[in-house]
């Protein structure tokens, strides 16, 4: 039997376990619906070199950096650039298809002092969140080759526990779920802002398992025949980047993919079809 103290004692603490239950459990689920913003990766282009105090690069730069901040961030994707050497400046970015609007604005803000922080004074860089990319560069967007999809900073990442079971299945039935999420990003009726979407989520059931998964491409740079084939590039990559993982996601500044065996995205926001 228990004394009258010990049962007060443990009157007490029941509802405080109770809480901290309860914390953990909004703390977790904040985290898989992607509430949270994380750093991911970033690259300096450090063979754009690096700009002087108080140069007219520095000058346009921030002047850039300003305008797009004062915008809407409605459609979660913008570039800018000044097209004039030898002081060129492009910025651009993309937000995730759920980070839209103030999302997007707080993701852009931290793009911005990540790559200042993480390349001081480069002409160059990318920065990847969560959320969004940031990239700064000195070759403007009349230099870009649009018609040229960009390989070259792909990134990929991913959960080091491995599903059990079958993995040859789990592998075959996520690149399936990619592919038919591919299909639909570049669908003409899924629209946005008046613009193709080039952005779907879905989930599947694999075996005992959910997947959830996303694909996305820079709306703003990238033509829907080019996305297309972006993503079909980049999820021909799962074998070598995800193999029987968890979780994986290649990161790029064309395009991307991610997949979870948890919710990852706001559903309240996202797009998905």
């Amino acid at each position: 039997m228990y004394s009258s103290c010990s049962l007060l004692q443990r009157l007490v603490w029941f509802p405080f376990l109770a809480l901290v239950a309860t914390q953990l459990l909004f703390i977790r689920n904040v985290s898989s619906l992607n509430l949270t913003n994380e750093y991911l990766h970033h690259k300096c282009l450090v063979s754009e070199g690096k700009y002087k105090p108080g140069s007219k690069y520095e000058y346009i730069l921030n002047d850039y950096i300003r305008f797009l901040a004062a915008g809407n961030f409605r459609s979660g994707s913008m570039h800018m650039t000044s097209g004039l050497k030898p002081n060129a400046v492009t910025i651009l970015y993309q937000c995730s298809g759920d980070s839209y609007n103030s999302k997007c604005r707080s993701c852009y803000a931290a793009g911005i002092s990540g790559l200042r922080r993480r390349c001081p004074r480069n002409k160059g860089g990318i920065i990847w969140f969560d959320q969004c990319f940031v990239e700064i560069t000195s070759i403007s967007v009349i230099d870009f080759n649009i018609s040229k999809i960009n390989y070259e900073n792909n990134f990929p990442l991913h959960n080091p526990n491995r599903v059990s079971g079958n993995i040859k299945s789990f592998n075959n039935e996520t690149m399936a779920l990619l592919k038919e999420l591919a299909l639909k990003a570049n669908n003409k009726d899924n629209m946005d802002n008046g613009k193709m979407a080039l952005y779907a989520s879905g989930e599947k059931r694999v075996g005992t398992k959910k997947v959830y998964a996303m694909v996305q491409c820079m709306r703003d740079l990238v033509k829907p025949k080019m996305c297309k084939e972006c993503l079909e590039s980049i999820i021909k990559e799962f074998p070598e980047c995800c193999d029987g993982k968890q979780g994986g996601r290649i990161l790029g500044t064309s395009c991307d993919f991610r997949y979870e065996l948890y919710p990852f995205l706001r559903t309240s926001d996202s797009k998905t079809v």
